[in-house]
Parts: structure tokens; C-alpha cells; sequence
């Protein structure tokens, strides 16, 4: 997957697109039907298929004072596209200024001069331009005079009746519920970031831990999680991360009276360094809620039990 964060001077093979245009925070199951048509209708055209996405995300633009709600940095939500089989992905610089287009100059400009779009897929409630004042009825009227056509893809519901939605995912974080956020995913929701030096107490009780930056992505439910982790040899390199089972902390560590948020992850069975690399951890279950304990000792014995049930559940999941 080639990945261009401009529009201007494109290789002539990445012109001529379908192009999915949205955020796709989560790359969620609702995000991968939609994909999936955009593929079939790629296909068809005998055209590459292209996701047109911005940086960053226009809420964070409008709303910075809002606290952190990403489920997926740019590099996870490029994983997640590039699993999907998109060949192209197009990160368009998001500020103040660019939300001053019009929606019929990000038309012209963009979808049809600098990408000569054949096809533009969005989702049913998508809006665009200065004020929002674009929607797929406005895409319809402008492709036909410009020669692109315009799927809009209705909302996609759960067998259960619930719409994919990267807010209720967002909801079941935050509730401690990673399993269901999974579920409407289509894999393990992740973390991904640096690992970091933090106070290396974790190697004074027998569980040392690697410390991750939270950066952008949303807060979920204070607590201990199994999870998978691995090191990310990246997209660009054609590898595959490998996982690697663990119990991971996210919230102040009130025994040794924390006060900053940190995602702590310990490895089983890992002896490695892993300073300065960046790690993938994804929370598989939730398995209680943050608490302070009577000193190292008691809280050595819960962090025993929290591995102990962590391998059971870890057992039988598939990694992949």
C-alpha cells in the first residue's frame, strides 16, 4: 500500500481511482463492508482502490480542549487499511484553513483535478467542505457533470440490531468492555506506541513491564487487561508483528502513589529489551478494575493471580 500525504504530482498509478473518503477512526466491521464494496467497484472499473483520510482528525481541530477519543493513530488506522487491501492511502494535512474550501472547490480540486477520481464511495451521512455544507446528493449532482460516479453506502447493523459505530466502540472502552468493542471492530482494539523508561519497579517484584506514551488515542476503563503485544516491524517492510501474550496495567498506580496515566505491559516468558521500539498491545479481556493494595508484597501476589488468569484466557484466543 503506497501511502502519499499530498495530492498534488501523484504517479499516474495512483490517478484514475475509486476513492473511499472518511476518518475511519477504527478501520471498524462497518468500515470493511464499505471497503469492500468500494473493492468490488474498483474491480469492475479495473481501477486502483484509494482512501482519501485527514490529519488530524477534524474533531481534535474544532475540539482540542476535548479529552483524547482516538481508537487509532494514523499508523494503526495504515495496518488496518493496508489489511483491508487498499492500495493507495491519501493523508490529507487537516487545519483551520483547509476547513475553509468550499465543498464544490474540494470537488474540483481535489477529486477530480489532483486525483481524477472515477468512482467516490462515502458513507450515507457524510459531509464535507466549509460548514458541512457538502453531502453525497452534492457528490451525485458534480460527478455527473465531471464524469465520476458516487456510491453512498447506507449504515451497517449488527446482527443484534447495533450499528457499527466508532462511538459506541468508544463507549465499551471506556465501560471495560474490550471483548464487545472487539466484536464490533473485527479484531482486539490496540495501542500503539514508543516504549518508554519509567521507574523499573516492575523488576524489583518480579514483573518488569514496558512502559507505553498514550499520546492521542482514548482513555479506557482504568484497570488490568490481558493482552497481546508485539514488536511492529512496520507496513512499509512487508513484516508480520509477532504477539506475544501478557498482562498489561492502564491508570495511576495507586499502591506506589502514582499520579500520571501509564499503560504498563509485562511480556510472559519474555526477556528482551524493548527501549526506544515501538510496541503493538492489544486488550484482549478486562480482568478487574484498578485498585491500591497493603504494600509490594500484596500487590506481587494479585499481579500473580491477574498472570495466572491472563494465561487462561490468552490460551484460547486465536493470535494472529
Amino acid at each position: 500500500m503506497a501511502i502519499f500525504r499530498h495530492t498534488g504530482d501523484l504517479p499516474a498509478a495512483a490517478r484514475g481511482a475509486v476513492v473511499v473518503i472518511g476518518n475511519f477512526d477504527g478501520v471498524h466491521r462497518g468500515h470493511q463492508l464499505l471497503l469492500a464494496d468500494a473493492r468490488r467497484q474498483a474491480d469492475l472499473l479495473a481501477a486502483p482502490l484509494a482512501v482519501l483520510t485527514f490529519e488530524p482528525h477534524p474533531r481534535s481541530v474544532f475540539l482540542p480542549d476535548q479529552p483524547p477519543f482516538r481508537l487509532t493513530s494514523l499508523r494503526a488506522k495504515a495496518h488496518a487499511l493496508h489489511e483491508a487491501g487498499i492500495d493507495d492511502l491519501v493523508v490529507l494535512h487537516f487545519d483551520r484553513a483547509f476547513s475553509l474550501k468550499s465543498a464544490e472547490a474540494f470537488v474540483l480540486d481535489i477529486l477530480v483535478g489532483d486525483l481524477a477520481a472515477r468512482h467516490v464511495v462515502v458513507g450515507w451521512d457524510f459531509c464535507f467542505g466549509h460548514k458541512r455544507a457538502g453531502n453525497a446528493a452534492l457528490l451525485k449532482s458534480m460527478g455527473a457533470q465531471h464524469g465520476f460516479g458516487v456510491t453512498a453506502v447506507d449504515p451497517v447493523m449488527t446482527g443484534e440490531g447495533e450499528v457499527y459505530s466508532s462511538s459506541i466502540i468508544r463507549a465499551h472502552l471506556r465501560d471495560g468492555r474490550p471483548a464487545k468493542a472487539a466484536e464490533l471492530l473485527g479484531r482486539p482494539w490496540e495501542i500503539e506506541g514508543r516504549v518508554e523508561h519509567g521507574d523499573q519497579r516492575g523488576r524489583t517484584i518480579g514483573f518488569p513491564t514496558a512502559n507505553l506514551g498514550l499520546g492521542d488515542y482514548l482513555r479506557p476503563a482504568l484497570g488490568v487487561y490481558a493482552v497481546l503485544a508485539g514488536r511492529d516491524p512496520g507496513v512499509e517492510h512487508g513484516g508480520e508483528t509477532r504477539w506475544l501474550p501478557g498482562v498489561a496495567n492502564f491508570g495511576h498506580r495507586p499502591t506506589v502513589d502514582g499520579e500520571d496515566l501509564r499503560l504498563e505491559v509485562h511480556l510472559f516468558d519474555f526477556d528482551g529489551e524493548l527501549y526506544g521500539e515501538t510496541l503493538r498491545v492489544r486488550l484482549i479481556d478486562f480482568l478487574r478494575p484498578e485498585k491500591k493494595f497493603d504494600g509490594l508484597d500484596a500487590l506481587r501476589a494479585q499481579i500473580a493471580l491477574d498472570c495466572g488468569q491472563a494465561r487462561e484466557i490468552l490460551a484460547q484466543t486465536s493470535i494472529s
